[in-house]
């Protein structure tokens, strides 16, 4: 008899003030990001999901709308043994569809900060 195991969920790892800035948004968008992260976490891709423009492949964005604010969460699922959340922000781009530099800049920044922390914690130990 063949054993069908569920899918490891892969742990959530928070870069810089992610998790705070991401508590600081209303509570429905909260709920709404925190499902889709589980989503993410158990390996699937949830619908608001779309890639990141501008920094590769495995990066994605949800976005969510509420009382006429737009708030987005980025996140990269490039690393096989965790899912890392780069930035949580509420978009207040001035020039209207772009996302704002500070926000591109931070997102790159964590990114790399990412990469950092997933090869010291998931370093092959001897």
């Amino acid at each position: 008899m063949a054993r069908t195991d569920a899918p490891r969920e892969k742990p959530l790892h928070w870069v810089g003030a992610a998790k705070k800035d991401l508590l600081a948004f209303p509570e429905a968008v909260v709920d709404d990001f925190g499902y889709a992260l589980g989503v993410v976490q158990q390996g699937g891709k949830p619908p608001s999901a779309k890639p990141w423009k501008g920094a590769g492949p495995g990066v994605f964005e949800l976005v969510e709308d509420a009382r006429g604010d737009t708030y987005r969460v980025t996140y990269t699922v490039r690393y096989e043994k965790a899912v890392y959340v780069l930035h949580c922000f509420q978009k207040k781009s001035p020039s209207g569809v772009r996302t704002a530099r500070s926000d591109v800049e931070l997102i790159r920044e964590r990114l790399k900060a990412a990469r950092t922390d997933y090869k010291v914690r998931y370093a092959k130990k001897a």
